[in-house]
Formats: C-alpha cells, sequence, structure tokens
C-alpha cells in the first residue's frame, strides 16, 4: 500500500473522528430549563392582583377517532379561502382546525391531495389552534369561551386575504367576548380578542392562545439531523424541545397533572410545533410580555403550546383586547424571512433547523436560493453551487493534491531508508523526520485541508434535507 492511499484512509478516519469528536463535545442544543409557571396567569397591566386560571384544560380530549369529513361536519363553519391555504374555521371553539396547503401535494405527482396541517378534533391525528380568556378573581370559569363554546358569525361569510370574519359569543352575565380573524395572501392569520363589559363592576380576565396535537405525528422522521416537535424562541434565544423530551418533563399539579415547561418572555417570542416542512406557531405583538409553555397531558395524550398574555383589568362600560398572530403553513425561508423583516417577528427564520453549522447552511442557502432565481430549476441551481463550493475550495485542495504529490515523489528515499536501518523503528522514524525537514514536507498537509471541507460539504447536505424548496423539486428536463 504506498503513502497516498495510507493518507487517503487517514483523512477518511480523521474525518469521522472529528465529527465524532465534534457531537460529543458540543451535543445539539436543547432548551433550558425554566421556572415552571401554574396554569394562572398573574402578571398583569399595571397590578399584580388577582389570578386568571382555566387554560390547562382548554383543549379537547379525542374519543374514538372519526373519519375527518365526519369529524368537519360535526359543526357549523366558516370557509378559509387564500392562494395558498384552504379549509375552514369551527364556530364550535372558536377553532382554526382544517388547514389544507394548496401550493404542496403529498406526493410528487400533481393529481395527489394538497398537504393537511390542520385536522379538527374528533378525527385521528387532531391538530389544531384555540383561543380563548383565563377567568380572574372571582370570575367563574363558566363566564368565559371555552372549547365547546358555539360562537356565533357576527360580520363576514368566508374568510380571505380581503375579508376578515367576527365570532360573538355572549356569556349572558354581561361580557361580550369578539374574535376577528384575519388571513394574509401566505399563511399568517391575524386574531384580535376582545372583551366588553357590561356587568356595571371591573373585571380580570387574561387572553391566551393553544395550539394543540393529539398523539406523535404519524410521519414523525425521527432523523438525527432534523429538528421535529415544539419550536419556540425566547428574548433572543432559540429553543427546541422534541416530542420525547416532552414526555420526559416533570409533572407539574399547576397545569392539571402535565408534563410542562415554560418560559416567561419579557421582550419577544413564538412558539409552536415544527415538522420537517411545515409549522404552525403562536406570535404575540413585539415588545409584549408573555408566558410560553410547551406541555404534554399524558391523560388525553396531547401535545400542547401555549401563549398566555398578561391580565387585564376591564373597566364597567369598558373594552379591552389582545392582537396576536398565528403562522400556519410552509416553512419557505423568503417568507418567513418577510413576517421577520416587516412584522418584526425577530429570529423567525430559524425555524427552520439550520443546525449546529448555521454559519455555514445559512449562506449555502443563500446562494443556492440566488442561483435558482437565476437559473430557474433547482437541479441546476445545486449543481451551480456545488461549482462554486470547489472553486473555493480549490486552493485548500490544490495544496492538499501538492502535499501528496511530495509525499509520493520521495517514495524511493523512504524505501531506501527503510532498508538501511531494518528493524530499529526509532532510528528510521528519526531519518524519516530528518528527510522530511530537509525536503520542507509536511505529512499531515495533506489531510488537513479535506478536514476543514467535511463540514462544508456536511452542510450542504444539510441545506439540501431540511429546506422545503428542494421538497419535490424537478431537474432540468
Amino acid at each position: 500500500m504506498d503513502n497516498q492511499s495510507k493518507n487517503l484512509i487517514l483523512a477518511t478516519a480523521l474525518s469521522f473522528a472529528v465529527i465524532l469528536i465534534w457531537f460529543l463535545l458540543f451535543p445539539p442544543e436543547q432548551a433550558t430549563q425554566a421556572p415552571t409557571p401554574p396554569a394562572t396567569t398573574e402578571s398583569t397591566q399595571g397590578d399584580t392582583a388577582g389570578t386568571a386560571t382555566g387554560t390547562a384544560s382548554a383543549t379537547l380530549a379525542a374519543p374514538e377517532a372519526k373519519p375527518r369529513d365526519a369529524a368537519l361536519a360535526q359543526s357549523q363553519r366558516v370557509t378559509i379561502e387564500t392562494p395558498r391555504v384552504g379549509g375552514s374555521l369551527s364556530l364550535t371553539g372558536g377553532r382554526i382546525d382544517d388547514i389544507r396547503l394548496l401550493s404542496y401535494h403529498v406526493t410528487v405527482d400533481p393529481g395527489s391531495p394538497t398537504v393537511t396541517l390542520f385536522t379538527p378534533p374528533g378525527a385521528a391525528e387532531a391538530y389544531y389552534a384555540l383561543y380563548g380568556w383565563s377567568p380572574g378573581g372571582d370570575l367563574a370559569a363558566s363566564a368565559v369561551p371555552g372549547a365547546d363554546t358555539t360562537w356565533t358569525l357576527e360580520k363576514g361569510d368566508k374568510l380571505t386575504p380581503s375579508t376578515p370574519v367576527t365570532l360573538r359569543w355572549d356569556n349572558g352575565q354581561g361580557l361580550i367576548f369578539r374574535q376577528t380573524l384575519s388571513i394574509d395572501e401566505n399563511y399568517m392569520f391575524t386574531v384580535t380578542q376582545s372583551v366588553e363589559n357590561q356587568t356595571g363592576a371591573e373585571v380580570r380576565l387574561a387572553p391566551y392562545g393553544i395550539i394543540a396535537r393529539h398523539g406523535i405525528p404519524p410521519d414523525l422522521k425521527n432523523f438525527y439531523i432534523l429538528h421535529e416537535g415544539v419550536v419556540g424562541r425566547v428574548d433572543g434565544e432559540l429553543q427546541q424541545l422534541k416530542y420525547k423530551a416532552l414526555k420526559d418533563l416533570p409533572v407539574d399539579a399547576n397545569e392539571g397533572g402535565a408534563l410542562a415547561e415554560a418560559f416567561e418572555v419579557k421582550r419577544d417570542g413564538w412558539i409552536g410545533f415544527t415538522d420537517h416542512y411545515w409549522m404552525s406557531t403562536l406570535a404575540p405583538k413585539p415588545g409584549q410580555p408573555f408566558t410560553a409553555v410547551a406541555k404534554y397531558t399524558p391523560a388525553t395524550d396531547i401535545f400542547q403550546t401555549d401563549v398566555r398574555l398578561p391580565t387585564m383589568t376591564v373597566p364597567a362600560g369598558g373594552t379591552a383586547q389582545a392582537e396576536t398572530w398565528l403562522f400556519a403553513g410552509a416553512k419557505v425561508w423568503s417568507i418567513l424571512r418577510q413576517y421577520q423583516d416587516q412584522k418584526q417577528i425577530e429570529g423567525f427564520v430559524d425555524a427552520i433547523d439550520w443546525g449546529l453549522f448555521f454559519f455555514l447552511t445559512k449562506p449555502i442557502f443563500r446562494v443556492l436560493h440566488w442561483m435558482h432565481q437565476i437559473l430557474g430549476n433547482m437541479g441546476l441551481a445545486i449543481i451551480g453551487l456545488t461549482f462554486i463550493i470547489k472553486l473555493i475550495l480549490f486552493p485548500l485542495a490544490y495544496k492538499s493534491f501538492v502535499s501528496m504529490s511530495r509525499m509520493k515523489a520521495l517514495q524511493p528515499e523512504m524505501e531506501k531508508i527503510k532498508e538501511r536501518t531494518g528493524d530499529d523503528r526509532v532510528k528510521m522514524q528519526q531519518e524519516v523526520m530528518a528527510l522530511y525537514k530537509k525536503e520542507k514536507v509536511n505529512p499531515a498537509a495533506g489531510c488537513l485541508p479535506v478536514l476543514v471541507q467535511i463540514p462544508i460539504f456536511f452542510s450542504l447536505y444539510k441545506v439540501i434535507f431540511v429546506t422545503i424548496e428542494l421538497r419535490h423539486a424537478p431537474f432540468f428536463g
């Protein structure tokens, strides 16, 4: 076996060793443990007295699963119709529980069904968003809308980018609740919750939003380079929890016996669930403090993320309202970046799993995206990107090639040293090192450039695997 072959084997072994050591020293980042607050919301606007309760039981436990169409037919519905999103919302609970992504199909066949994101309770794999109010002070739980509340359609007949809808519920005790929902041309809902107080006395309530998922998704990839589960951002820090990690959280008695982790968000943040290509997240307005909660309830097998806003004091004759965003759609980089820039949802593009080498995967994707815009085909863009990377790495590859060539040129001298020293290994090593020094050859120079290239090409593979822009993308011709 010549030295060139040995160097290749050594480079391969060192490459695997570097990757192994990297993951041992720098394991994938997990969400840090934060103090777990109770299910009540005690922070208020200018006043800390009073307690709001009720969010822990706001979701619905699914009985025996029905066909999806049958579950949809169980309640009155308002149609959702946009260029990218189709479906409906339920007047029962005011749930957004029927979302289909019209731009994406289940398989490469354009005649296959479009991707289903949200599914109503009662059907298998239920997945939906729900909004409500937690009662505070002496206010009874029955005085606020819940998961079974039947809302009336007060304004609008179809939810489109140009026509919002308003839902109304009168509790018969002097409180009138409204939900105004609008949607843009992509995947962002704006939900404005309001309460009108006609009781003759001040009341205290706390608005919340919930995304609930019944059971672990059946199409979970469980691949080591891909995060699936809870994703969020808390005051500048990315938080990630896999479904298994949720099940391993400690039991919180204040969350109705659920396993929960809470994050007190003071400045900015969002939280929700991410799949390989799809995502649903709740995001309050920037600068709005809130409590973000990720939880799992074993009794009902429901995974849940909550956004709980501070308790509001509504004076007699007054009105209070809260506005939050719900993203429910595909993790398209350009769309996420648009929301990040225009709505100032900080770090929203980080919902895409860029991984540990984010400092490489992000610029690699930017170049790939740029080339796709120029060439109009993702296959050609990948080929072009590969040429660009190889061009950038050419000096390293050339240095490696030159080093290997010089090592190969020294083979006759190496053989003479072996014959001269015989079995004296120490003397042989000394003469070999002296030869390297004399000829100014570094035996490691052929391996180090290869090691530098490994993270770059791993990052290229990561980008190709996780980004939706390459999903079902055709090759040229």
